[in-house]
């Protein structure tokens, strides 16, 4: 079920690098804003399929939550980045420079070492209230406490990071919700899946992460917020999967060429965000 979970770990990356493309080649092409954007956009046939590729990606992180433990899965989303590059690139008929491939090679090579290295196990979706009560004062305190630290008048580099870390863990609570509700899915089918607050938890988690996701974008330069996020996100998303679920990974010699998969994913991500700046790509 793992390999499974992988699976469909990496398709929903593919999918949502897919939609976050197209979605910028169909808002590149209008000046509008607001509501008459959103009314010009439905109409584009690019938008549609980003459309597509946004809820292709939910419902493939949706059956790897299932399959697999979070600390698997959310790292396995790292490869978004990548992959939104290699189709942006060509969709917006620009080249991928030298600098771009190495900085894939290295998210690629990272993530392979750390993974296999780290070896997550662990399928539980459900976790007591005494656990969830002090993960969600935690998270949400710290996401709150970062907003506020990145008012506007500080450095915009300290705000992006700021902001992008508190996007991070609102990512890695939603999945962390998302798992949940989707299990009692399975078990127990659509109406306990409605009746259960993790399903109203992800989905208002999920609004405020993207909140404070574009409002990183916004406040300072990639290459600041994006390590930010990518980092904070598998690194958050292992303690709530270890803390909630009782995941476990392998730890004494095995946690060397964790660290060194790490550090090539940080490499890899700062190298792709230059490269995402240099394309004109990043806002």
């Amino acid at each position: 079920m793992i390999e499974l979970a992988a699976v469909f770990a990496v398709a929903g990356a593919a999918s949502n690098a897919v939609g976050t493309a197209f979605q910028r080649k169909a808002a590149s092409t209008t000046s509008r804003g607001g509501l008459r954007l959103l009314a010009e956009l439905v109409r584009r046939p690019a938008w549609v399929i980003g459309m597509a590729g946004v809820i292709g990606a939910a419902l493939f992180q949706s059956l790897a939550l299932v399959n697999g433990p979070l600390a698997l899965v959310q790292p396995l989303f790292i490869l978004e980045l990548p992959f939104a590059l290699l189709v942006a690139s060509p969709l917006m008929h620009r080249r991928l420079p030298g600098l771009g491939w190495w900085g894939v090679a290295g998210v690629v090579a990272g993530l392979a070492l750390g993974l296999a290295s780290a070896a997550p196990r662990g399928a539980d979706d459900q976790a007591p209230m005494t656990r969830w009560i002090p993960v969600l004062a935690l998270c949400l305190g710290t996401m709150a406490a970062a907003a506020v630290l990145a008012r506007p008048g500080r450095p915009a580099a300290l705000r992006a990071a700021l902001l992008g870390a508190a996007a991070a863990i609102g990512n890695a609570l939603t999945a962390a919700l998302l798992k949940s509700a989707t299990g009692t899915f399975a078990d127990h089918g659509p109406t306990a899946f409605l009746a259960s607050w993790q399903t109203y938890g992800f989905a208002l988690t999920g609004v405020a992460a993207l909140l404070l996701l574009e409002n990183a974008l916004q406040a300072g330069p990639l290459v600041v917020s994006q390590p930010a996020l990518t980092i904070g996100d598998a690194t958050v998303s292992l303690a709530l999967g270890i803390t909630l679920f009782g995941e476990q990974i392998r730890t004494g010699r095995w946690l060397l060429p964790v660290v060194l998969g790490v550090l090539l994913i940080l490499a890899g991500v700062v190298v792709l965000s230059r490269a995402v700046q240099l394309l004109g790509l990043g806002r």
